[in-house]
């Protein structure tokens, strides 16, 4: 789980919006900056939990 601090510091406008480029992505549901997928707005580690749960619809694990 992130620091609130560091979840609000990124949520905080940066410099009147000027530098898109500095914007950091983060997890909806723990706030992880790392290995974030943008499809679904989660984390690799948030992703695995709610596809194991079946609650993101048309994504199934893969099975050779």
């Amino acid at each position: 789980m992130a620091k609130i601090s560091k979840i609000n510091k990124t949520n905080k406008q940066n410099k009147s919006g000027k530098f898109s480029t500095r914007k950091m992505h983060r997890c909806s549901l723990c706030g992880r900056p790392r290995a974030y997928i943008r499809l679904f707005g989660v984390c690799r580690l948030c992703f695995r939990e709610l596809v194991a749960k079946g609650e993101l619809p048309g994504v199934t694990k893969a099975s050779f």
